[in-house]
């Protein structure tokens, strides 16, 4: 485990809703970037979202990366966690509010069913927050047993996920939408 036979396109779902979220989100970019054998090609839009979980907790900051990685997949999970860890991830409540949440959506065109790691990303076809941002990246992209990006996107209109204006500050407040 370690490296992957060549460099593997990697999607990154990005999400939080605590301390300064569009901020948080900016450094995890750098952290992605920052990877060993790694680079940050492409990052999407920010979106504003409503949680999908407990609805005590703010709304939050969404946006996709995609990485070419010579990391495997294991690899990659745990450089991901370590970024989490890094902005104070703590795991307290499923679906509850976090600093920063990072999931690997897909790895090449990789299908992965480990008990540490399920690749595409089991909420993938179904979350609007992650499709939108994918779509505005690569709308033609496929997930493996699922079809188009733009496809999933479409049939998973949610007309509470919407961009955020790249200007300005969250403050740690709602994010502006626009």
């Amino acid at each position: 485990m370690g490296k992957a036979p060549g460099p593997v396109s990697a999607w990154v779902g990005l999400g939080s809703n605590l301390d300064r979220p569009r901020q948080q989100l900016e450094r995890a970019f750098v952290g992605l970037a920052r990877l060993p054998g790694t680079r940050l090609v492409a990052r999407s839009p920010l979106y504003h979202s409503p949680p999908m979980g407990p609805p005590d907790q703010p709304d939050y900051v969404n946006a996709v990366a995609m990485l070419e990685t010579g990391l495997d997949p294991h690899r990659l999970l745990a450089a991901l966690q370590e970024i989490e860890t890094a902005h104070g991830r703590r795991r307290e409540r499923r679906w509850g509010p976090r600093t920063l949440d990072l999931d690997l959506l897909l790895y090449g065109d990789r299908v992965i069913r480990t008990p540490e790691l399920t690749v595409p990303h089991p909420g993938l076809t179904r979350r609007a927050f992650v499709l939108y941002p994918l779509r505005d990246l690569a709308p033609d992209l496929m997930v493996p047993g699922a079809g188009p990006v733009r496809g999933l996107a479409d049939a998973c209109a949610d007309p509470a996920v919407v961009p955020l204006r790249e200007s300005g500050s969250d403050g740690g407040k709602e994010p502006t939408r626009l």
